[in-house]
């Protein structure tokens, strides 16, 4: 039998190593969705080594079995394509802190190389404290297999955590992942979650706390027994308050309703007040403060967001700068430079030391001065 030859044009060719590429990227597509950034690449390389092969063993159509020369007409400039990512964002209620962490996230990702609209659309859902809607959005993101999820706060990182061991997580306003269960370790998360932590120096918003009222002898404790993060702070809290030989009183809440009544509970108990980063509390300071204002009792609390709605002062962190950095972790991920497993819990990178004249000036409470010389001073009066 006669040997066959197989003509083929160098356009041809370019067509059948194309379409075994888009075969090829279908099967890593299903199986390796996570690292599409990189995938690109090698890809890229595959279609080029078969567009070399074929064209090594072509056999001329023509004169002289000559090779035959590619058409330039035919010949199609190269284009990279955009690759769109999809980001699901659930943040567990609405209030400065969380807000101010969501657009520091969406910032800094923008700042990587994902532009909302060009190559990653947002999926953003507010859980309104409700743990069916956590639920819900959750089960939503993992139905519609995002490529990203990043949970602001602690329950809304329990819940998609709970939900997911594929899609990675990266978290934000969440003060201990291993307290919450969401990582082996800070150091080794060892799953699919990582994130930032908002945790800061208890004991350095205590002793800010205390020049307030240097003779106070009782220093009351109030947050959500719902919440994980806040049940460690508080803890903490009470031993640092204890250590100094000082009464340590507390009153918990489940919601924003028991507010009022928790903090009438502490009247005439306490001298002053602490409040950690506690979400609860946090999205309603004006009314914590209606009440406290009646014993003119100063508030130092966790957050530099509840001075601003009429607190007295923190040593806090800015939340926004929390989101930065949470969005660059996750830029990390959807590149393929990272896997959340093993990447190291953060922290924020600096605090700040923040004042509410106005809420002074209203307690008749004497700033010491080096406070006065070192905070940045807000307004934010309760209404």
């Amino acid at each position: 039998m006669g040997r066959r030859f197989f003509c083929f044009s160098a356009n041809s060719a370019g067509q059948i190593s194309e379409g075994i590429a888009q075969q090829v990227e279908g099967i890593h597509l299903k199986k390796h969705k996570k690292g599409r950034f990189k995938m690109k690449k090698s890809l890229k390389m595959i279609s080029a080594a078969l567009v070399l092969s074929m064209g090594l063993g072509l056999t001329a159509c023509g004169n002289g079995n000559k090779p035959a020369e590619a058409d330039p007409k035919t010949e199609q400039p190269k284009t990279e394509q955009t690759e769109m990512v999809n980001v699901g964002i659930i943040q567990y209620m609405e209030h400065g802190s969380l807000d101010q962490a969501r657009e520091g996230f969406i910032d800094a990702m923008a700042e990587n190389g994902f532009t909302e609209g060009e190559n990653v659309t947002y999926d953003f859902k507010n859980a309104q404290s409700d743990q069916s809607n956590l639920q819900t959005i959750a089960q939503r993101f993992v139905g519609n297999n995002v490529d990203l999820i990043c949970a602001i706060a602690t329950p809304a990182a329990q819940t998609v955590a709970n939900s997911t061991g594929d899609i990675p997580i990266v978290a934000t306003a969440v003060t201990d992942y291993a307290e919450a269960k969401l990582v082996d370790s800070n150091e080794k998360p060892g799953h699919n979650v990582t994130g930032v932590s908002d945790m800061v120096s208890i004991s350095d918003q205590i002793d800010l706390l205390l020049k307030f009222k240097s003779d106070a002898k009782a220093v009351g404790v109030i947050y959500s027994s719902n919440e994980v993060n806040s049940e460690l702070q508080a803890a903490i809290a009470k031993d640092y308050i204890t250590s100094l030989g000082l009464e340590y009183v507390e009153a918990t809440v489940t919601n924003v309703n028991d507010i009022q009544q928790a903090a009438q509970s502490l009247l005439g108990k306490i001298d002053v007040l602490y409040v950690p980063t506690d979400n609860t509390l946090a999205s309603a300071i004006p009314t914590l403060v209606q009440v406290t204002d009646e014993a003119s009792l100063p508030i130092v609390t966790g957050a530099t967001s509840m001075v601003s709605d009429g607190a007295l002062a923190t040593v806090g962190i800015d939340y926004y700068k929390l989101g930065k950095q949470t969005g660059v972790m996750a830029a990390k991920i959807l590149k393929g430079e990272a896997e959340p497993a093993s990447m190291p819990i953060e922290t924020a990178n600096d605090t700040m030391l923040v004042l509410n004249k106005e809420v002074a000036d209203r307690l008749g409470i004497t700033v010491p001065e080096d406070i006065m010389e070192g905070a940045q001073i807000v307004g934010g009066e309760a209404q």
